[in-house]
């Protein structure tokens, strides 16, 4: 029998001088802020538990917030050197801890495997969306039809210009937080990706000035949003959608708070809110997400077709294109 430790926003008991923290049958993004503060908690007391249990027995419904509040915890006990411990998860939260490769990082102990298979988590609309999926499908396989009519000329030119492969891939974040690799065309110098853009100007910073990272055919390709056209791969594998939010890297993840990480409730798109509103001007962190929020919120098939038309304008605008 365990003595109550907290009554805050989550019940937390000690089983043995361990603290079990009870988990709400819904994590989502107020869930979760309430989470990573009650966790933050246990850390007051002294000394420091040497494991810390979550009982996931009534959770029955995880978002992208709850991965980053789990994510966050996870984080801040390995660096107490706090055993984290995940105990009577159902399969809804664990088909989400497979789906993100959780699972091979946490310590996880099952409740109980149900024989059918579980739904996807109702995140947002636009991820239930079967007409999404299906525009999905067919303007990925028109865009792949446009790049292979394509892929000689752009091979070609990234060839002469500057020696290295035709393709640039990188991990980014996507729906849920699950990590995949995009794809684009490259437009940089081999290696001049891992280098600051600060750091190998030789005149002052300026921030109008070029990008010298980029090559003569790369800031075309950046303009024209040519370099871009190989996602459509990522978008006929349901990686990404045409239209959506903007796919994070996995360093800029690790810096968000518990609430950022709504905006990994839908699938990244190749356009979106960001991309139509000048994307090459808006460096404040802020200012994206609150751009990819306010699609999230707008979102509806005709907004996705309308962000659609605003992208073919905006590349075909003298002011469009990435720094």
């Amino acid at each position: 029998m365990g003595d109550s430790m907290s009554e805050a926003d989550f019940k937390v008991i000690l089983l043995h001088e361990t603290p079990v923290m009870q988990l709400p049958d819904r994590l989502s993004v107020l869930e979760a802020v309430a989470f990573k503060e009650t966790f933050q908690q246990i850390f007051q007391n002294h000394p420091l538990p040497p494991k810390i249990i979550l009982d996931f027995r009534q959770t029955t419904f995880i978002d992208s917030c709850g991965i980053g509040a789990l994510v966050n915890n996870y984080k801040n006990a390995t660096s107490k050197d706090i055993e984290l411990v995940l105990t009577n998860v159902g399969t809804p939260v664990m088909m989400i801890l497979r789906m993100t490769n959780l699972d091979q990082i946490l310590t996880v102990e099952l409740l109980s495997e149900s024989s059918q298979p579980p739904a996807l988590p109702p995140t947002h609309p636009s991820t239930r969306s079967g007409i999404k999926r299906g525009l999905d499908i067919i303007g990925a396989i028109v865009g792949l039809g446009i790049t292979a009519l394509l892929f000689i000329p752009i091979a070609t030119a990234i060839k002469l210009d500057s020696p290295g492969p035709i393709f640039f891939s990188q991990i980014r974040k996507g729906w849920m937080g699950k990590e995949f690799r995009i794809w684009k065309f490259r437009s940089m110098y081999v290696g001049s990706q891992d280098i600051s853009k600060g750091k190998i100007r030789v005149k002052p910073l300026d921030e109008n000035a070029p990008d010298p990272r980029v090559t003569r055919v790369g800031r075309f390709l950046r303009k024209s949003s040519l370099d871009e056209l190989p996602q459509f791969v990522n978008v006929l594998t349901g990686e990404m959608s045409l239209v959506g939010t903007r796919p994070p890297t996995p360093d800029e993840v690790d810096y968000y708070d518990v609430p950022e990480w709504q905006r990994l409730d839908v699938k990244p798109g190749m356009t979106g809110e960001w991309q139509v509103n000048g994307r090459n001007q808006i460096h404040n962190f802020k200012d994206i997400i609150d751009l990819d929020l306010r699609y999230q919120h707008h979102w509806s098939l005709m907004y996705d077709v309308k962000l659609i038309i605003k992208t073919i304008l905006v590349v075909f605008s003298k002011n469009s294109g990435a720094a």
